[in-house]
């Protein structure tokens, strides 16, 4: 559980902040089209092996993205999808991601863990600056019988540190107000870990040390025509040129396609499936793990279902 933990808060940052270039801001997303894919390879790592990564918008209305990671070398898969609902608050736009995934081990006895992500605000906004801070909970359950709960909170007007978090991991047979450990810090920093019953702490984790993988995909000739890059292409071509006119044409150009597409369907009463992906309602596993989790927080955790997007093996 420690090492998922480590896993877990460097992927934060390498998602939420360290993709942004130092002395920039946040870019707002294109809005991913129906039956989009992403494909893309990390690289080898002391002997690591590559990581193989699959992404399908598998919903549109609402925007929900499959994705699977495979490194075949490891014997790891992660499983899962993410989807975001939004509101505004007074100066803030607060998005509650939805979704979970399943991180497998198969070389050891198919060992798994259930994810949750935390919410998240996008402050600054108005200051047209704007910059992500996550909020709230996020959960690790996995089948050995140990749980991880963290806890995010943002940076205060006058007292607080950026991007701090909170995590506690216990064992589901034990007594919920102890715990193993405490681990504290910054998810885009350094962190310290703390064994219950002492005031000792060590370093954990730094996640700006350390290599970083580096990422392949495919030409863009080699891309096929739902790849993002290509459906993308001209409205990247034209912000790149600083021509938002013609960004704001070909965007329209991809909408419009997408309209067209979805009324075909509704005339032939045709429904549209995911190319590499299958919606599984009831997944076994994220069902189990997800009453061990609700058993040991009794009121503070309640899944909205125990359903995934599975990946359709080859």
């Amino acid at each position: 559980m420690l090492a998922m933990v480590k896993w877990y808060i460097s992927s934060l940052n390498a998602s939420f902040s360290s993709r942004v270039p130092e002395g920039e801001w946040e870019k707002k997303p294109y809005n991913p089209v129906l039956g989009e894919q992403y494909f893309m390879t990390w690289g080898d790592v002391e002997g690591s092996g590559e990581t193989d990564v699959t992404c399908e918008q598998v919903s549109h209305h609402p925007p929900i993205t499959g994705f699977y990671i495979h490194n075949e070398k490891a014997g790891i898969s992660l499983n899962g999808h993410n989807g975001q609902k939004t509101r505004f608050s007074s100066t803030s736009l607060i998005c509650e991601q939805v979704g979970q995934s399943l991180l497998t081990l198969h070389k050891r006895d198919n060992e798994s863990y259930f994810l949750t992500s935390p919410p998240l605000t996008v402050n600054g906004i108005w200051y047209a600056a704007p910059y992500i801070e996550l909020t709230g909970n996020a959960y690790i359950q996995s089948t050995t019988g140990f749980y991880a709960t963290i806890e995010f909170s943002s940076r205060g007007w006058i007292s607080g540190e950026k991007n701090h978090f909170k995590c506690y991991i216990r064992k589901n047979a034990g007594n919920p107000k102890e715990y193993l450990y405490k681990v504290e810090g910054q998810w885009s920093g350094k962190s310290t870990i703390t064994p219950y019953g002492t005031k000792q702490s060590s370093p954990f984790i730094d996640v700006k040390e350390g290599e970083v993988a580096s990422m392949k995909d495919k030409e863009l000739e080699e891309q096929g025509d739902m790849e993002s890059r290509r459906i993308w292409q001209k409205v990247s071509e034209a912000i790149r040129a600083g021509d938002t006119q013609t960004a704001s044409v070909e965007k329209s150009k991809i909408e419009n396609k997408q309209r067209a597409e979805r009324k075909e369907r509704e005339e032939q009463g045709a429904q549209w499936v995911p190319k590499y992906f299958t919606w599984e309602a009831n997944h076994p596993t994220i069902f189990s793990l997800q009453r061990m989790l609700a058993s040991a927080l009794k009121n503070k955790y309640d899944p909205p279902n125990a359903g995934n997007w599975v990946y359709k093996q080859e």
